[in-house]
């Protein structure tokens, strides 16, 4: 996040403390009055609206300093690109009055208002929504900024950290694919059977039976068989031996 403002906006504005939380003195008639910055949040950024364009509008109810506006996020940007539109809009603002008064009245009057007087101008349909910011400082602002800068850069070196370790598991795993095939290539070839034995269904197991009775019962003919050629040839013996 960085802080949006035109190169010509900063030109004559008078600062006598860079981050604004610092009391301006003023001169008149001879008193000395104590003017502090007051600081209005812009809750609401139409597409196409600029810091430029808050100043030229704001500027007309008092002097206005520093403005921030906060672009959007980067994922939307690259939509957006990939969609073939390069606006670059905001989300949210802040802008620096130079006298805290104005910036309190102009949050009460100029709040649910239209932003363009004419009805020729581009946010005349658009509402201001601001909101004055009581005893908020523009050090705040930058501390809320860095802060934010800090956790991206935190996010963002968490996601290179996991995207580096699935990277590295993943050319892992392809070299140990590459030593199984080479293994599995010099060995014997491996069996693509699938580990399991079909059940029999019921015409099988009643052909099976069927086999092993026939074959109980040609077992037996050959056995009767046998003991019948036994008997013939001794009673054969015996009728010769008697002659």
């Amino acid at each position: 996040m960085c802080e949006v403002m035109d190169s010509n906006e900063g030109e004559g504005v008078e600062k006598k403390d860079e981050e604004g939380d610092a009391e301006l003195d003023l001169s008149s008639q001879g008193a000395t009055k104590k003017v502090v910055p007051g600081i209005i949040y812009l809750g609401h950024i139409p597409p196409r609206f600029r810091p430029r364009h808050v100043r030229n509008l704001l500027s007309g109810y008092g002097e206005v300093g520093r403005i921030f506006l906060q672009p959007e996020e980067r994922f939307i940007r690259k939509k957006k690109k990939k969609a073939g539109t390069n606006a670059k809009n905001f989300t949210e603002g802040w802008v620096e009055f130079r006298d805290k008064r104005v910036a309190k009245l102009v949050a009460a009057s100029l709040h649910n208002t239209p932003m363009g007087v004419r009805k020729r101008s581009r946010f005349h349909h658009d509402l201001w929504n601001m909101k004055y910011l009581h005893r908020f400082k523009w050090t705040h602002l930058s501390e809320r900024l860095a802060y934010e800068r800090q956790v991206q850069q935190q996010r963002m070196r968490a996601e290179v950290s996991q995207a580096k370790r699935e990277t590295n598991f993943y050319l892992q795993n392809v070299e140990k694919s590459k030593r199984f095939s080479k293994k599995d290539g010099r060995g014997e070839p491996e069996d693509k059977s699938w580990g399991f034995v079909q059940r029999r269904t019921e015409e099988e197991i009643q052909t099976s039976k069927g086999s092993q009775r026939l074959q109980q019962q040609l077992a037996r003919a050959a056995e009767i068989q046998e003991k019948s050629q036994s008997s013939r040839s001794l009673l054969a013996k015996i009728f010769n031996a008697q002659q």
